[in-house]
């Protein structure tokens, strides 16, 4: 599986533009809150799979989001059910996940009920793209689920949590969050660009 593919995926203005129509969200503010949410998405994936209790249910509906048509996404988020998200969110993050959105809120500006909208509204997407690269790989054999455990246990999603997080030291400032809502109006693609960079240092 191509996880920087993936990655580049879901941050491309393709889909920072269809998540923001659908979520009513900006563009600036779907990307910065994509950019701090998605290590501990993909977090998320790898406990699923990897866990004997989950596993085996992950790796069913990983199977069964293979099978959507993500090549117009534009038309995939269109029919997004923000229910069906946010009940995936409730699976990846658990009891995290009103930490992760005041960590996330407090480090972009964006209000935690936009930031639920935007995690519901890429869930989907994120678990399709996952499946599809997990169903394309060789190794079938292996399973899905054992696909994505092996993937994700070859990237150091702390370290990329933390090299994403990093990049603005005085974000507990005033001066911090002025400067933060100026980086979540950048264009998507520098987003996508920076935090593609990242994942390949991490997967050398």
């Amino acid at each position: 599986m191509d996880l920087k593919k993936l990655t580049s995926t879901l941050l491309s203005s393709d889909s920072i533009k269809g998540l923001s129509g659908l979520t009513g969200a900006s563009k600036g503010e779907v990307s910065s809150v994509l950019t701090e949410a998605l290590p501990a998405l993909l977090s998320g994936a790898n406990g699923q799979a990897k866990d004997s209790g989950t596993a085996k249910g992950f790796a069913e509906a990983l199977a069964q989001h293979a099978k959507d048509d993500t090549g117009n996404l534009a038309g995939f988020l269109g029919k997004v059910d923000l229910g069906d998200g946010a009940k995936i969110i409730g699976h990846l993050l658990g009891s995290d996940k009103d930490s992760l959105t005041k960590t996330v809120a407090k480090k972009t500006g964006v209000s935690s009920s936009k930031i639920g909208n935007i995690l519901s509204a890429v869930a989907p997407l994120l678990m399709s793209l996952l499946g599809q690269q997990a169903d394309a790989d060789e190794e079938k054999e292996s399973g899905v689920g054992a696909l994505l455990g092996n993937l994700l246990d070859n990237v150091d999603v702390g370290s990329l949590l933390a090299g994403l997080t990093s990049t603005d030291t005085s974000s507990s400032t005033g001066t911090g969050k002025k400067k933060k809502k100026k980086t979540a109006k950048k264009d998507s693609d520098s987003t996508a660009s920076g935090l593609m960079g990242l994942l390949g240092k991490l997967l050398k």
